[in-house]
Parts: C-alpha cells; sequence; structure tokens
C-alpha cells in the first residue's frame, strides 16, 4: 500500500470533518466552494493507494484490514455521490473520520494477506453485491446515529448547532429507509449468490457468517415490514437499524477478526 497516497488521503478526510463540522456550526451547505472537492480528493487517493495492494498479482487480496478499508471507501464514495442530490445531508461528519481511521489502520497494522483465487463472474458479482449492501447498510447506521442525537436534542430542548444544521428529521428518517430499502435488496444478492456458488460452507469457516447474515437480513426485512403496516419510526426504527448492523457487521468483520487475526486461518 503507498503510505504516501493513503496519508495524504488521511489527512485531507480529517480536513473534510473539521470543514463539515464547521459548516454544520454556521449553518452553511456542507464543504462550499473549492472545498467540496476536498472529499473526493481524498476518496481518489484512498482508491490509489488500495488499488495496489487490494489486486495483488497473486489475486484479490481479502484480509482483514483490506477489506475494512475497502468497505470505507465503497461508504465514502455512495455518501459523496448521495450529497449531490441532498445537500444538506451531514452524514460526512460521521463517515470521513471512520475512513481515516479504517485506512490508519490498514497503514499502521499491516496483516498476512488472504488472497481469493476464484475471480470468476458469480463470484465476482458475489462479492461486489456484499460489499455494496455492507457499505449502504452502514450509511444507514451512521444516519440512524444522526437521527438518535435529533431525537435526544429534541426530548431534552437543548439545542446544539451541528445538530441543528441537519435536515429535517421526516426527510432524514425517510433517507434512512431508502438506504435501507436499497441495502436489503443488495444484500439479498449477496445471500442468494454466496448459497449458489460458495462450495462446502463448513470446510471454508462461513457457515457461522452466513448464518449472522441470514438474521441481519431479517433484522432488516422486518423493520421495513414494520415501517409499511405498522408506521414504526424514531426510536423504533433507530434501535432495529442499529441492531441489523450491528448483527451485520458480526457476521464479515467479527468472523474475519477471529479466523485471521486471532486462529490464523484463510
Amino acid at each position: 500500500m503507498t503510505g504516501l497516497g493513503a496519508g495524504g488521503a488521511i489527512l485531507l478526510y480529517l480536513y473534510a470533518s473539521w470543514a463539515e463540522f464547521a459548516a454544520a456550526e454556521r449553518h452553511v451547505p456542507p464543504l462550499r466552494d473549492w472545498r467540496n472537492w476536498v472529499p473526493w480528493l481524498a476518496a481518489l487517493l484512498h482508491g490509489a493507494a488500495l488499488h495496489e495492494s487490494f489486486f495483488a498479482a497473486a489475486g484479490i487480496d481479502f484480509g482483514f484490514f483490506n477489506v475494512m478499508a475497502m468497505a470505507a471507501l465503497l461508504v465514502v464514495v455512495l455518501v459523496l455521490v448521495t450529497q449531490l442530490g441532498k445537500p444538506g445531508d451531514r452524514l460526512g461528519l460521521v463517515v470521513f473520520p471512520l475512513a481515516a481511521v479504517l485506512l490508519g489502520l490498514k497503514l499502521l497494522a499491516p496483516a498476512a494477506p488472504h488472497h481469493l483465487h476464484d475471480t470468476s463472474l458469480p463470484m465476482q458479482a458475489h462479492i461486489l453485491s456484499s460489499l455494496l449492501s455492507f457499505s449502504l447498510l452502514n450509511i444507514a447506521a451512521a444516519q440512524a446515529l444522526l437521527l438518535a442525537a435529533q431525537e435526544w436534542q429534541l426530548r431534552h430542548k437543548h439545542p446544539v448547532p451541528v445538530l441543528s444544521a441537519l435536515p429535517p428529521l421526516q426527510g432524514m428518517e425517510r433517507l434512512l429507509f431508502q438506504l435501507i430499502a436499497s441495502g436489503l435488496a443488495l444484500l439479498s444478492v449477496a445471500l442468494l449468490t454466496g448459497m449458489a456458488f460458495v462450495d462446502n460452507l463448513f470446510a471454508q469457516h462461513l457457515a457461522h457468517k452466513t448464518v449472522l447474515s441470514i438474521l441481519a437480513w431479517l433484522i432488516f426485512a422486518l423493520l421495513l415490514a414494520g415501517r409499511r403496516y405498522y408506521g414504526w419510526r424514531g426510536r423504533t426504527a433507530i434501535r432495529w437499524t442499529l441492531g441489523g448492523f450491528g448483527m451485520l457487521l458480526l457476521a464479515y468483520f467479527g468472523s474475519k477478526l477471529v479466523l485471521e487475526l486471532i486462529l490464523h486461518r484463510g
């Protein structure tokens, strides 16, 4: 991994985080004028730095920190694209510093590579849908945290400048459920392609990951059903969103953490 590019991306992410916070305090759109390009440049450096270690000659490296850094990049790009149409959103307050931390972990704590040699089209579809679904649901979890902060502010009647700069609660909730619906659709594709094309789940130590991913799918599906038929919102939606994402986080990164960094298995 190119240290210079990764270091530059981290510095730009930190600057973008500070600029988002300062803009929120002044109640102005996020990252006005030339600063609007700072997170895009950070993402470009992030991708360039990660490309060298992710796509190795021996195959795609799906090591723990590599995948965390790749997921962080996808989350940043999705947030930036979303902000093109919704300039009032402040997801960068959560996403940019998180990307800096995850990229820093990749840079400072290199782990042994875990190469994926099967690069067939079905496997690529499984990998892409898995990463995109995780990234979208990661953004949904960040959105839920912002909603929780807004709810706290309303209940305690204690205005916080940064929170007051967020869009109205109803619009934030609508975006949350749009993200969950899109993420659930991609998670469905990931599960179906995984079950169809990944052989011998138990021998590959993937059974627990599959079970936890299915439980996460059920949590998000029940949340959408509760929203449609019972009008679930507010703290109920926040708890279910964070619970579902926590299950998904445990399914993928929890299992990779144990297998690769503790048990030293591929």
